[in-house]
């Protein structure tokens, strides 16, 4: 018996043998870089333009998300974030992308295990506007987002809602579609806001659900750091301190 198992054994070439072995060690690895290192996701709308490009139909921006980074500090104002959907007025218009037959889904799930396939979940991209605590609304005379009283400081914003400075405030009619709040964010969540304000659902869209439009922490999938792909796209996220001091 002995000498037919080391026949069979002799009988498996080494090289495939260790190319195995080097596949299942990558399998391993991929599991734990994708679960609590690092993740890329696709942008999949134009809520974030112009900092992240994305459409649908559209080739979208591929970024990478780092999962680390909250394990050791709290997410900030004006970090741009992937975070999961809060609450069901969030997945409005959102379907799965798992297909209905028991095998090929089993093999997406077993796929998203291993980090090869995106998650059978609604993940979203915004930026943070305000933490817990601290109040937001829209606008002041220059139209702009105010937290505590203070303006924001929002370079990376480009497309908005029209506002005429100083002459339309969010207490006169017409109003702007700027305008929202005040909201005061509770503990441990947080306001998010794209940077398409005209284009974006985010946090003013779903103020009348059960947290209040906000996201709580323990839905923070991570902080979006790169633009991986296209090539023609490569580059940093920006994080800009937003709030006055």
């Amino acid at each position: 018996m002995a000498n037919a198992l080391d026949s069979r054994r002799r009988k498996i070439p080494s090289w495939l043998r260790e190319t195995a072995v080097l596949l299942v060690v990558a399998l391993v690895l991929s599991v734990l870089l994708q679960t609590f290192v690092g993740r890329v996701y696709l942008i999949p709308s134009q809520s974030m333009e112009p900092t992240l490009h994305g459409c649908p139909g559209c080739t979208g921006d591929r970024i990478a998300v780092d999962k680390i980074t909250f394990r050791f500090g709290d997410p900030q104002p004006g970090d741009v974030v992937v975070f999961k959907a809060p609450t069901s007025s969030w997945n409005v218009g959102y379907s799965s992308t798992r297909s209905t037959t028991p095998i090929a889904k089993a093999l997406q799930d077993a796929g998203s295990w291993a980090g090869l396939v995106a998650p059978d979940e609604n993940d979203l991209v915004k930026r943070i506007i305000a933490t817990g605590g601290q109040t937001v609304q829209c606008c002041d005379a220059q139209g702009r987002v105010e937290v505590d009283g203070r303006p924001l400081d929002e370079p990376y914003v480009v497309m908005d809602f029209p506002f005429v400075e100083n002459t339309l405030t969010c207490d006169t009619a017409p109003q702007s579609g700027r305008c929202f709040g005040p909201v005061t964010v509770p503990p441990g969540n947080f306001w998010m806001m794209g940077d398409n304000r005209s284009g974006s659902a985010d946090s003013r869209s779903h103020a009348r659900d059960e947290l209040g439009g906000t996201v709580p922490l323990d839905d923070v999938i991570g902080k979006a750091r790169l633009i991986v792909l296209p090539p023609s796209r490569w580059g940093s996220i920006e994080s800009p301190s937003i709030q006055q001091r």
